[in-house]
């Protein structure tokens, strides 16, 4: 899978970027690196790439910055933030901007690796699917073009929170728990990973059912969450 693939590591560690591209380089991959954040910015706008690994403390432009410019303009490129900065607080705010995905340095270049080759897999599956439509009473999501509407209005989600209700549509009916849902969409059950999904969860409902009636997400106490229409 990873022939032809080409990521950009945006990282102003030098041994730390090139480490990591002699290792994708040995894997088949082609990589190209950026040692500042606008020039980074710059590449990832003006060349194409299949997926970004993306540090936050950048000379020039920090790494939430850049994945926020970069989202406006690539909205389904697959960024993975690399960061010494682990508080759940550090990882919320680098999904808000729309990252995908959020590994704490250090880190074992296998774990980087499976982590790249999940979202390069769902990326490869997503180009070749047609049109996918998903719906729950007037709820509906189309995964191609990535709007999300209820009773006809648009709503904005950043990509987590599009990913998160994808799989709760797909799920619906069924309780699912934090473990279930921290190891299909963040890769991983850490404690704080569980909490971050419950201010996802929290995101959500403000997005898609706050002003809506009737409400689609429900909690099942010491369960999980489970999608229903009632």
């Amino acid at each position: 899978m990873s022939e032809s693939q080409n990521i950009l590591i945006i990282e102003d560690d030098q041994r730390i970027a090139q480490n990591i591209s002699k290792g994708l380089e040995e894997k088949g991959f082609l990589t190209q690196i950026a040692f500042d954040g606008k020039i980074g910015l710059k590449m990832a706008l003006n060349k194409e790439f299949d997926l970004i690994l993306l540090d936050l403390n950048l000379p020039g432009m920090n790494g939430y910055e850049v994945c926020e410019e970069v989202r406006k303009r690539k909205a389904d490129i697959p960024i993975i933030m690399l960061t010494a900065l682990g508080e759940t607080e550090d990882k919320i705010e680098g999904f808000e901007k729309g990252a995908d995905d959020y590994i704490v340095k250090p880190f074992d270049f296998r774990e980087l690796l499976a982590r790249i080759n999940v979202f390069l897999k769902r990326r490869n599956a997503d180009n070749y699917q047609g049109i996918n439509h998903l719906k729950i009473l007037d709820l509906e999501m189309d995964l191609d073009s990535k709007i999300v509407t209820r009773q006809g209005m648009n709503i904005e989600l950043t990509p987590k929170e599009f990913l998160l209700l994808e799989y709760l549509i797909k799920n619906k009916g069924k309780v699912v728990s934090k473990v279930d849902i921290a190891e299909s969409l963040w890769e991983q059950n850490s404690q704080q990973s569980l909490n971050v999904i419950e201010v996802y969860i929290n995101f959500l409902r403000k997005k898609i059912d706050k002003d809506f009636h009737p409400k689609l997400i429900h909690t099942k106490t010491g369960m999980g969450y489970i999608l229903k229409e009632e």
